[in-house]
């Protein structure tokens, strides 16, 4: 019996340990090793919105990690990848050698020129951690493509990664000049086929023993296949790529227009948002309504992770996560939405900033009310005062908007509305 390959066996091993810690993460039971902050596309919005030393040495250490030894993202990090993944192994078929095709460039282009532009509105559709928190989420977009892209591995594998994901697109440009690539050894080789017809992506053509390195996602499953040895995984000899200059050109010349276009086009999404955007109310940290529209990328990890359960998943009012204080309010003390979203889409605030910070302003029905005073103890800020047999006075200057009196008033007297900017207060 075949020994499985070590370096197969390591990178199954993170694997396991990655696809745990997203499951916890995305269920919202515990969050202990924050693998959601090293998604490319959430980290690159990071570093736009809130450019700090940290983020950018995350990115720039993604970066790194692939130039050193490819697409090992895809294959270890990636929870679409890694449910891809599993897919395979069920859905077992033999795969055939697949062309690199070019359009995938294109759709990266737009997808981050529209991000450099202003909104995330494209990348929640198509960015492989928005759709794996989405569907996880029980929401029906996501649901819906990873059902698709199931059916896509039935027929094609990870065609998904090699050929439309916009990140895998990045990541496979570093890739194809990685130190350390996949290459068969040509004396060795025999041409069985054990290695490419267990390629999920297509990246081995046997007949010319060649991998293409760039759609190659290092899942390392055929060093685990060669009976001979004749696949190897490491440091390798640099090799000018078999590439034709005017393509090259046409290639990078209209990506580069499409990014252009992009983010010009970018700046009319951000208004159109703006003014469909609802009067609704959001976590701290989200600032303006109509910037959080287009920066949250709905992977809904916000929602699974609130305890009190009042973020709700976007709908057709407004296109991104927000409160709903009619079954619960916003814990003084909690502040896990901020905690765990990776995009930057809501400020990590400290816990003492987020207590300062008004989401809402509440309002009394006098018509209503009835004067019990549970509003008044509920109330975690003293934002509320009430004399004796009086309605009681919301303070505008220390209410937040949590909701706690909206649910401790037995009368329904009490409602929060929305602010036009989140302000921290003094």
């Amino acid at each position: 019996m075949q020994k499985i390959n070590k370096k197969y066996l390591l990178r199954i091993s993170v694997a396991v340990v990655c696809g745990v810690l997203m499951i916890l993460g995305f269920a919202g039971i515990s969050y202990p090793i924050k693998v959601f902050d090293a998604q490319p596309a959430a980290v690159l919005q990071r570093v736009m919105i809130d450019f700090s030393a940290v983020t950018v040495i995350v990115l720039a250490a993604m970066a790194v990690l692939t130039l050193v030894f490819g697409r090992l993202f895809c294959s270890t990090l990636c929870p679409l990848g890694l449910l891809q993944e599993v897919l395979t192994l069920i859905f077992w078929r033999k795969m055939t050698a697949r062309k690199n095709r070019p359009y995938k460039y294109f759709v990266a282009a737009a997808v981050f020129g529209l991000l450099i532009g202003g909104t995330a509105c494209l990348l929640r559709l198509i960015d492989p951690y928005s759709l794996s928190g989405n569907a996880f989420g029980g929401g029906w977009y996501g649901l819906v493509i990873l059902a698709a892209i199931a059916v896509l591995v039935w027929f094609k594998g990870r065609w998904f990664c090699s050929n439309i994901c916009p990140v895998g697109a990045v990541l496979g440009l570093l890739s194809k000049v990685a130190l350390f690539k996949i290459r068969l050894n040509k004396d060795d080789c025999v041409a069985c086929d054990l290695c490419a017809g267990k390629c999920p992506t297509g990246s081995i053509d046997i007949c010319n023993r060649t991998v293409d390195n760039e759609t190659c996602v290092k899942c390392l499953r055929c060093l685990n296949r060669c009976h001979k040895g004749a696949v190897h995984y490491g440091l390798a000899p640099v090799k000018k790529a078999a590439f034709s200059p005017k393509r090259r050109q046409l290639i990078i010349g209209g990506a580069a227009l499409v990014v252009l276009a992009a983010v010009k086009s970018g700046a009319g999404f951000v208004k159109e948002a703006a003014a469909k955007v609802k009067k609704v109310i959001l976590p701290a940290g989200a600032g303006k309504a109509e910037d959080f529209a287009n920066r949250c990328l709905n992977c809904n990890l916000c929602v699974q992770s609130c305890p009190m359960k009042i973020i709700k998943k976007a709908d057709a009012d407004f296109p991104a996560v927000h409160l709903d204080y009619s079954q619960g309010f916003c814990d003084y003390d909690c502040h896990k939405c901020a905690e765990v979203c990776p995009s930057g889409a809501i400020k990590r605030l400290s816990l003492a900033e987020k207590q300062k910070t008004q989401i809402g302003l509440a309002a009394i029905d006098a018509a209503k009310c009835i004067k019990c005073g549970l509003c008044v103890m509920k109330c975690p800020n003293g934002a509320l005062a009430r004399e004796a047999g009086a309605v009681p006075v919301v303070g505008a200057d220390k209410c937040i908007g949590c909701g706690a009196c909206e649910q401790a008033c037995p009368v329904e007297a009490i409602k929060v509305a929305t602010v036009a900017a989140q302000k921290v207060l003094l």
